[in-house]
Order: C-alpha cells, then sequence, then structure tokens
C-alpha cells in the first residue's frame, strides 16, 4: 500500500531533525542532551562543550545541510532540463568546473573568500551551458550528455593539476578540497554561500510547474505556453547556484545529487512541486549522517564524507547503468 506524500515527508522531516541532533551530539568527543541545553541557555559559555557545539559541530552541521539541499536539488534540475537520469553536478562535471574556479579565486584573491562563491557559482554555470551546447550540437542522446561531461571534466581536471603543479601554497589544503569535506567549517565562511542555496532553493520551487512541462518535452512544453529556451536557461542558473555555492566550502561532494532525486522519485513520482523539497529534505539529512559516519568510524580520526558518499554513490551509479541496460528505463 502507497503511503501518503504527506506522511513520507514528514518521516523525512524527522529524519532530518534527527540527523542534526545526532550530528552534534557524536564525533571524537561525545557529548549529551544536556549539554545542548546548557548551550541554547547560554549557561556556561567557558566550557569545552559550548566551545565545541558553537564553533565546530553547529557550522558543520549547517554546512552539510545546505549542502545536501543545494546538491539534490540541483540534480533534480539537471535531469529534468537535460532529460538525462544520470545527470548530476557530478558526473556531469559541473562540480569540477566550479572546483577548478575556485582554485582561479584562490589565487587572484588569496586573502578574501568573499569572491569564491562567485567564482563556484561563474564555474558551475558555464560548465553547464558548455555540456549542454556540445550535446545540443550533436544528436542531444542521453549518452552524448554524459560523454560530453566526462571530456568537460578531464579537461577541468587537466586545469586542476596544472594549478597545483604551479601553485604549492594551494596544495597544500587541496586534497580534502577534491575529495568533498565539512572539517573546519565557520559560519563566516559558510554564511554568504548558505544564504545564496537558500534564495535559490526558494526560486526553484517556483519552477516547479515549468519542471514539470519540460519533462513532458519540448514540444509539448511549448504548445502548453511554456517559454522553453528561456525557462531551460534560467533553470540552468539556479543548479549552477545551487551547485557551485557547495563547491565553494564543502569542495567536491560526490553522488549527492544522483543518488538522492533516484529515491525520491521512487517515493513521490516524477512531480516536481514534490521532488524538489523532498529531495532537499533527504539530501540534507544523507549529507549529514554521511559526515558523522565519517567522524566516528575512525574516530579519533576522521574520513572526509566526500569518501563516504563516494562508496555509497559509486555502486548506486552502476546499479542505475546496468538497469538500464536491462532494458527498464530509469524515469527522468
Amino acid at each position: 500500500m502507497k503511503k501518503h506524500p504527506a506522511f513520507l515527508i514528514f518521516v523525512l522531516f524527522l529524519i532530518l531533525i534527527v540527523s542534526v541532533l545526532l550530528g552534534i551530539l557524536f564525533g571524537s568527543v561525545n557529548l549529551t542532551f544536556s549539554d545542548i541545553l546548557h548551550v541554547l541557555t547560554g549557561r556556561d559559555k567557558t566550557s569545552t562543550a559550548y566551545i565545541l557545539i558553537t564553533t565546530v559541530r553547529i557550522p558543520r552541521v549547517i554546512g552539510g545541510l545546505f549542502a545536501g539541499v543545494g546538491l539534490s536539488c540541483a540534480g533534480v534540475i539537471l535531469q529534468t532540463v537535460m532529460n538525462n537520469s544520470l545527470a548530476s553536478p557530478n558526473t556531469i562535471g559541473v562540480n569540477s568546473g566550479s572546483g577548478f574556479a575556485v582554485m582561479l579565486a584562490m589565487i587572484f584573491f588569496p586573502a578574501s573568500s568573499f569572491y569564491v562563491p562567485f567564482f563556484a557559482f561563474l564555474g558551475a554555470l558555464l560548465t553547464t551551458l558548455a555540456i549542454f551546447l556540445l550535446a545540443a550540437a550533436s544528436d542531444s542522446s542521453r549518452t552524448t550528455i554524459i560523454l560530453a561531461g566526462i571530456t568537460v571534466s578531464s579537461f577541468l581536471n587537466a586545469g586542476i593539476n596544472t594549478v597545483k603543479l604551479l601553485d604549492t601554497d594551494i596544495t597544500v589544503n587541496l586534497t580534502s578540497f577534491l575529495i568533498g569535506t565539512l572539517s573546519g567549517l565557520t559560519l563566516n565562511k559558510i554564511k554568504l554561500p548558505c544564504l545564496c542555496i537558500l534564495a535559490a532553493f526558494v526560486a526553484a520551487l517556483f519552477f516547479a510547474r515549468p519542471l514539470n512541462l519540460l519533462a513532458l518535452g519540448d514540444d509539448i512544453a511549448h504548445s502548453l505556453g511554456l517559454r522553453v529556451s528561456l525557462t531551460r536557461f534560467l533553470l540552468l542558473i539556479l543548479s549552477s547556484i545551487l551547485a557551485g555555492c557547495v563547491v565553494s566550502y564543502a569542495g567536491l561532494l560526490s553522488f549527492i545529487g544522483l543518488i538522492v532525486p533516484h529515491i525520491c522519485r521512487q517515493l513521490f513520482g516524477n512531480d516536481a512541486r514534490f521532488l524538489l523539497p523532498c529531495s532537499g529534505l533527504l539530501g540534507a539529512g544523507f549529507v549529514i549522517l554521511c559526515d558523522l559516519f565519517g567522524r566516528v568510524i575512525a574516530a579519533p580520526f576522521e574520513l572526509p564524507a566526500g569518501i563516504i558518499m563516494s562508496f555509497i554513490g559509486g555502486p548506486f551509479f552502476l546499479y542505475l547503468l546496468l538497469k538500464k541496460k536491462g532494458g527498464r528505463r530509469v524515469h527522468a
């Protein structure tokens, strides 16, 4: 018996709340609920628990929450706009474009992090447009889009490796960035990117109906009064903001934009009115839990969240490829 969407949304919301609490409580140093209550009441602002929660755990959880929302919703948009169920910021190279642009920002503005989100957005947008134009110039098939993404991603990765060799100052912290991690986040560092992600997410919700029309095909969407080219361009901008701002502070987190939309489609179908907010909820909880697992499994050391996501996302991507080859179409 299929569950009502409202019930499933409530469950996803509970999962997110539990994930946030677990992300604050556990890590290399485990805390208690009383520690959280003391922080909320502001009783002892000099205690280790207070400093740990306010300066380390809360920024990390907030960063993970918005990273999940941004990448998941970007995945929903890219899969619909490009009519490809395998499209995501990671698989078509959008993350690589954003990452390369972030490295350029580090070179040109080494003393300021203000320009990093802008460069990340610009890199993601230019990469997305390049892949879309490459696919449009050929047969526009699903395979072509993925191959175009791989080609562009390889070129950008070569640029990233070149910068690594030329600038040793960037190379110091580059490994964690390329893997994707939430370690070392501060509220000041994530404030601007998270605000941009929130604004783009809210804007994307207003594009739910156009997304549903695009999923029907360009001809049908046009006959129903949708300005297809303009709508597609605006949606690509939103997906670039969502993915690029995440990369600006969390690095190249992978597979979230692929896994989460597919799970939510199994739960809610293809209606973007449900798919976008529910992908945001599930993606937020998923990233927080992956980061928590990486902190706990090797404590007092930690595995970056990007490694955990790759262990999960790699087999999932293979499953989608085999399912598609077996003749059962994975809906986009």
